[in-house]
């Protein structure tokens, strides 16, 4: 009996767990139900901050669907509501942000990041070849004769 009641209490404490938010919404036409998911995939959620807001389940994701859906029924292009949403929530609420002087670091910083790494790289091994040069251009001919006698006696070497 007692198994019964704790898995009745449970079940009745997941309930509201199992509760998802689905957004029924009415469109037009298939084209306005496909700009829809295309803009509430496109945007971010201010939030969950790597979650687009067709996934998230924050209230503020919900908050933007509807203000989607809303401005969608009063007719405005996709670019439209995308400037708003930015507008009010800044680039960030974009996963690709339009560029512009805010935002070109975004996008070429990673590829000027990697150019600068390459060069650094470059010069290193530069600077260790030719040190390796200038060891070797540095023996006396006494150096050279005992370094070349040692190599010949080696087991090792052949």
């Amino acid at each position: 009996m007692r198994r019964w009641l704790a898995a009745a209490v449970l079940g009745m404490s997941l309930a509201g767990v199992t509760k998802a938010a689905i957004d029924t919404y009415q469109f037009r036409d298939d084209a306005e139900r496909e700009r829809y998911q295309q803009l509430t995939k496109e945007l971010r959620c201010p939030k969950c901050q790597n979650q687009d807001i067709a996934d998230s389940n924050a209230p503020i994701a919900a908050d933007l669907r509807r203000e989607i859906f809303r401005m969608l029924g009063q007719g405005q292009s996709n670019e439209q509501i995308i400037e708003f949403m930015v507008d009010r929530y800044g680039d960030f609420v974009r996963y690709k942000p339009a560029l512009s002087g805010r935002t070109w670091l975004l996008w070429f910083g990673p590829g000027i990041l990697l150019g600068a790494g390459f060069v650094v790289l470059a010069v290193i091994v530069r600077r260790r070849r030719g040190a390796a040069a200038q060891v070797r251009d540095e023996l006396s001919g006494e150096e050279r004769r005992r370094l070349a006698k040692l190599l010949e006696k080696d087991p090792t070497h052949d």
